[in-house]
């Protein structure tokens, strides 16, 4: 299997692009575990404690913004619902409620990033449900009253739970309740939280940057005697020595940030993340999007079409002004909602700014069309007036946009949607 790398020449380079994702994973089971159980307390003593509860829902209660640092790329369409799932002592039940109409998910990833089932509006609809979810070695029998069963590939597994929201106000209010209904128990009923030593603590989480060698070597190793590779996929771990494990590290984590986006679409756009439920024998684009977007959906669920250079393809820079226009009756094409997000390019995060908007799309209030039905969207640091709709751009620095399709239409999924190309003004 080949890493498709021209910088993973050498053995330790290939050994991190291929377990990368198992490190991220690791860390991001760090940084979004709960520490404090509603009945049993808190997972560990102190604050640094690296204790953390599993089989355990956290939710977010309003979108996302600049100050909120966990997760690179973050939508600002949806609430979060996340859990982790060890599935080592038995299969977990989930309970979902009934979700009317909203859009939601529960996508869940293997501990390689392979997003391989869901639940949700998409794949078995918006009524309650039952969901048994179990490891590798369950042979157990499907108790009554499950709506659907998922095998898992190890014993890991990253769930996150996604709810549209409309605003932080009375509709928030509603998407809470929902999140409160969800819950997840063994099959005798009892809760199935259990505790876990993440090994993380405070000072190692770090920035998202190359992590420590030591940290990354005994995360992998361990995360391996849970998670072996998928099928097929010959293991290249561990690296000769541990000095080339150190050289490596840096090298392909910042190679990674710096690539450019792999599949292009034309315009200056290009989509980082092309999987359905699996990367197969791809380890860059699986590396890419652990280092960059961890925790995308595959591409039924979601699309991201990602733009980081103008028309011309000059990086998008918030020293500019900039004017992404979509021509009457040529808007994407989704089952369920689109919007576009701007991030600053030093560290994938939402732009602050003004008027505290940090997406746009089809769902926004006073959405402004053209006579004509066509939709321009100003992207620049400056406000550009009340009759445009803006995205404002971070003021002096790179920045790049995702345009989020939820439940894409064939002509994205098959790649044959024109997409209008973000032009100077």
């Amino acid at each position: 299997m080949t890493t498709s790398l021209p910088y993973a020449s050498d053995g330790a380079a290939a050994a991190v692009v291929q377990t990368l994702p198992l490190f991220e994973m690791m860390r991001m089971r760090a940084a979004t575990t709960a520490r404090r159980h509603p009945v049993h307390g808190f997972a560990g003593e102190g604050r640094d404690s690296a204790m953390r509860w599993v089989n355990q829902f956290t939710h977010t209660h309003r979108r996302l913004g600049p100050d909120d640092r966990e997760v690179v790329s973050p939508n600002n369409d949806t609430v979060y619902s996340n859990s982790w799932l060890d599935l080592s002592a038995g299969p977990v039940v989930i309970d979902s409620p009934d979700m009317g109409e909203r859009y939601w998910t529960l996508g869940l990833l293997d501990a390689w990033t392979n997003p391989f089932a869901y639940v949700g509006r998409r794949t078995t609809g918006n009524r309650p449900q039952r969901t048994l979810v179990h490891g590798r070695s369950w042979r157990g029998t499907v108790p009554a009253g499950i709506t659907q069963v998922i095998a898992a590939p190890g014993e890991d597994v990253w769930l996150i739970g996604r709810i549209l929201i409309d605003d932080d106000g009375p509709d928030a209010a509603q998407v809470r309740g929902l999140q409160a209904r969800l819950r997840m128990e063994r099959l005798d009923g009892n809760d199935a939280a259990v505790r876990v030593d993440t090994v993380f603590d405070t000072a190692s989480m770090g920035d998202g940057g190359a992590p420590d060698p030591q940290l990354y070597r005994s995360l992998v190793d361990a995360a391996l005697q849970r998670n072996p590779p998928p099928p097929g996929e010959r293991l290249m771990w561990p690296p000769a020595t541990a000095e080339a494990l150190a050289g490596a590290l840096p090298a392909v984590y910042a190679r990674l940030r710096a690539d450019q986006q792999p599949h292009a679409l034309g315009a200056g756009w290009a989509i980082p993340v092309l999987v359905r439920t699996h990367w197969g024998d791809d380890l860059r684009s699986r590396a890419r999007t652990a280092r960059n977007f961890i925790g995308a959906l595959g591409m039924d669920e979601a699309m991201y079409p990602t733009a980081e250079v103008d028309v011309d393809g000059a990086p998008l820079h918030g020293a500019r002004r900039y004017a992404l226009t979509f021509a009457p009756g040529a808007g994407p094409r989704v089952g369920a909602f689109w919007s576009l997000t701007m991030y600053r390019r030093s560290d994938c995060l939402f732009v602050a700014n003004p008027i505290a908007r940090y997406s746009i799309g089809d769902r926004t209030p006073a959405l402004r069309h053209a006579p004509d039905g066509s939709l321009t969207v100003r992207l620049q640091a400056d406000d550009p007036g009340p009759d445009a709709n803006w995205l404002p751009a971070p003021r002096d620095e790179p920045f790049y946009v995702v345009l989020r399709l939820y439940q894409p239409h064939a002509e994205h999924l098959e790649q044959r949607f024109t997409y209008p190309p973000i032009r100077p003004v």
